[in-house]
């Protein structure tokens, strides 16, 4: 996903709005449920790593490696309201905006991305969360990667978080890395799921001055730290 660097001139009357929210009873249903029942029910064990690195508060992105559909539930599980009392954001490819899916996501706090040609739109609202103190995941590779290997991961996710923290010196942003591995490597019933969560990146820490430069450098730290816990579980 190429999420370009945004441009705080832009007016916004020249980019379509785009909106999220969280739907109170939508979500008091369905989180529990996928927890407790559908979740337990499906895989045969989680085993979660490092859930004291999650930040409870503040503007925080969520990078977790992508390996199936159900990665979205598990990261939930993982980082949501029952583990950090905070109800997640998700930047989501309009692709997925059809159907049940469709109707779903946004309610739940999911907002569109096209991954081919990115609106301003989208962009400026994942800046407007983060502003906001809310916990954004963004999936940084891309896509669905069924082979167990991490994929070279786009720019976007670090260049969106730069732009959040220059517009707002000492907003606080962190990137939290999160490798998500089944077992077999394409999930099935009663298979196995490790998730382990390292420490977050601070934004604060890059040369704001220069944003080209400091998101490359933060998506190679980003890549450093996936690709570390990657290799601790293999």
């Amino acid at each position: 996903m190429q999420i370009p660097l945004l441009k705080s001139t832009i007016p916004s009357e020249k980019a379509p709005s785009v909106n999220s929210k969280i739907s109170p009873w939508l979500a008091s249903a369905l989180y529990p449920l996928g927890r407790f029942i559908v979740l337990p029910t499906y895989f045969k064990q989680i085993e979660v790593i490092g859930q004291e690195h999650l930040p409870t508060a503040g503007p925080t992105i969520l990078a977790p490696t992508h390996r199936s559909r159900w990665d979205g539930i598990l990261v939930a599980y993982t980082a949501g309201r029952h583990i950090t009392g905070r109800d997640l954001r998700y930047m989501v490819s309009s692709d997925e905006f059809k159907g049940i899916p469709g109707w779903l996501i946004p309610r739940l706090g999911g907002f569109p991305i096209d991954r081919k040609r990115p609106g301003i739109g989208s962009l400026r609202h994942g800046v407007e969360l983060l502003e906001a103190g809310q916990m954004l995941a963004i999936f940084p590779e891309g896509a669905i990667f069924h082979d167990g290997e991490l994929h070279p991961l786009k720019p976007g996710l670090a260049r969106l978080a730069i732009q959040a923290e220059s517009l707002h010196p000492n907003l606080g942003v962190k990137i939290v890395p999160i490798n998500v591995e089944y077992q077999p490597r394409i999930p099935q019933w009663r298979s196995q799921v490790k998730i382990t969560i390292a420490p977050p990146l601070e934004v604060s820490n890059y040369r704001l001055d220069t944003p080209k430069e400091s998101g490359n450098q933060l998506t190679a730290d980003l890549e450093t730290a996936l690709r570390a816990m990657d290799q601790n579980q293999g």
